[in-house]
């Protein structure tokens, strides 16, 4: 008599971003017990990381799922309109239920609705997904070279999208809201605002935007900005999908789990990237934090069906990476917390490294697809800001 091998657990990832592509190629160190599925809203990956140079037409920031996902992953196109985990079943847009054992949820983020600010929804673009990117190509293509356009925002995307604008000979003005790269030492700083002064990008830190009007931008005080095209970069947000599932968020939308990354709600959800929210303490929006935090959800997926204990996350930060155009970058240098030191280093040799972080990162979900369970990352970050202050290391 033949004996019939067990079914395998299926395990379905929501979002097929960094983290998520990361886990479900992880996944597969597993594939003789778990049946792994991806569903993700468009049938290729986003990078990211390079949608201001999609927008300014310096750059593409799409890649294949058949070069980055490992075989046997089904790769379902939808969205999801809803999680009923009570039934573990996923509600998607096109009518389809999947059912799942596991689900893990990286969802990702994106930029937040100006809707606070008059003119914001209906003229301002945005670089925080792919299709507001290729909106504002498109637009751009539109408008002759010498016509002003103003960036609002003055963390890490905005001096991205300013920078790669000013280096194509656009005058560009940025708008702050407040200090340039507030995540920033005062060294990078400075390094980041000298080269956005050679790229002819006028810094306004001390404004903020009172309204967008379709060919101009209205500050606080009353002065008025003409602008050809406004693109708006300040704001986070993240996918509703849990608060509407009636799962536990933190203010923001992100998903509360522990230090394991399991829902708080639910010991068969698990939550990677941007909008996972553990111990209510989320880590930096980036790739950074989204690729580790896709291989350890992985990891307690795993654990749960093989009945052990899931280990709490273990990851660091190394510091920032930031793009000044195509031919100079920043690297600010960080403690494994996320702390900036006042070390930054600046120039073509920073560009290389910035663009070989760019292309690492996707090499290192190709190589978890070909041998999964080898993706390595920074750790003793995440352990450390768990620790008391005196027993903090300080060393970077």
């Amino acid at each position: 008599m033949t004996e019939q091998a067990a079914p395998r657990t299926h395990v379905v990832v929501v979002g097929g971003g960094y983290s998520g592509t990361l886990a479900a190629n992880a996944l597969r160190q597993r594939t003789d017990a778990v049946a792994i599925t991806l569903v993700n809203p468009r049938p290729f990956f986003v990078e990211r990381i390079r949608l201001h140079q999609l927008a300014a037409d310096t750059g593409a920031a799409i890649a294949d799922y058949d070069a980055l996902l490992g075989d046997e992953i089904a790769l379902v196109v939808d969205t999801v309109e809803r999680i009923e985990a009570a039934d573990r079943r996923l509600r998607l847009g096109s009518g389809a239920v999947v059912d799942y054992d596991y689900l893990i949820y990286a969802v990702g983020s994106t930029g937040a609705a100006p809707r606070a600010v008059p003119g914001a929804d209906e003229f301002a673009h945005s670089v925080a997904d792919l299709e507001s990117a290729q909106r504002l190509r498109y637009a751009l293509a539109d408008i002759p070279l010498a016509m002003p356009v103003t960036v609002v925002g003055g963390g890490l995307t905005g001096i991205e999208t300013a920078s790669e604008l000013g280096e194509r000979g656009r005058p560009v003005t940025l708008v702050c809201g407040g200090i340039l790269g507030p995540s920033l030492s005062d060294r990078g700083r400075r390094s980041v605002g000298k080269q956005l002064r050679k790229l002819g990008v006028n810094v306004l830190e001390s404004g903020a935007v009172a309204e967008v009007r379709w060919d101009s931008v209205v500050l606080a005080d009353g002065v008025v900005l003409p602008s050809a095209a406004t693109v708006w970069t300040a704001g986070f947000a993240v996918p509703d999908l849990a608060a509407r599932s009636g799962l536990s968020t933190d203010a923001l939308g992100r998903l509360l789990t522990d230090e394991t990354l399991t829902s708080v709600d639910d010991p068969r959800i698990v939550a990677a990237g941007d909008a996972a929210a553990p111990s209510g303490q989320p880590l930096r929006m980036s790739c950074q934090a989204a690729s580790p935090l896709g291989a350890q959800a992985a990891n307690t997926v795993l654990s749960r069906i093989a009945g052990t204990t899931p280990a709490a996350i273990d990851q660091a930060f190394a510091g920032q990476c930031i793009s000044l155009g195509r031919a100079h970058a920043t690297l600010q240098v960080a403690r494994r917390d996320d702390t900036p030191i006042n070390v930054a280093v600046g120039g073509r040799l920073a560009a290389l490294v910035k663009e070989a972080v760019c292309k690492g990162t996707l090499w290192s979900i190709r190589r978890e697809a070909a041998k999964p369970g080898t993706y390595l990352w920074y750790k003793g970050g995440r352990r450390l800001a768990q620790q008391p202050a005196d027993e903090q290391v300080t060393t970077p």
